[in-house]
């Protein structure tokens, strides 16, 4: 959407060349394929571990973080892997974001008209928004799930495993 946004701003009149659909199928192709081998990877870190029969996680949704610590064998690759894979996919991301919206920014500037540069903000405005709140919620919620909490103060996911051991 940043990209998009740039596009529109930046080059109007070379709009529609630029974001062809075949650029659009291939931005979600490539959103879907990052989805798809973040969601393998993560399963496949999650087999080779050993839990217990139950464990119990003082939160509502089971995070692979909160079971990650829950095993019984070392789990320094997959906390080396999973942090790796945050920085990729949430840093990399939100980079682009900003160099992106730094490069409209610049250019907004240096439209003389009021009334254009308002109409531009506030095409970008809904989108700035959007991803304010999802990295925002987002780092709450992992900064809040990281917390220690009582199993009185949050809900508790029982998450029953197939695995033979017991603790």
């Amino acid at each position: 959407m940043a990209y998009d946004r740039f596009v529109a701003i930046c080059h109007a009149l070379h709009y529609t060349v630029i974001m062809n659909p075949q650029i659009c199928r291939l931005l979600v192709l490539v959103s879907w394929v990052i989805c798809i081998l973040n969601s393998s990877l993560k399963s496949s870190m999650l087999f080779q571990l050993s839990f217990c029969t139950e464990v119990e996680i003082p939160h509502f949704f089971c995070e692979l973080n909160q079971m990650i610590h829950q095993v019984l064998s070392d789990t320094f690759l997959n906390d080396m892997v999973m942090y790796f894979v945050i920085v990729l996919l949430v840093g990399v991301p939100l980079g682009e974001i900003l160099c992106s919206y730094s490069k409209t920014v610049s250019f907004i500037c240096k439209i003389s008209s009021d009334q254009r540069k308002y109409k531009v903000f506030s095409s970008c405005a809904s989108h700035l928004s959007v991803v304010s709140l999802f990295y925002c919620i987002s780092l709450g919620v992992y900064l809040s799930s990281a917390a220690t909490q009582s199993s009185h103060s949050s809900a508790v996911a029982h998450c029953c495993t197939q695995w033979p051991l017991s603790c």
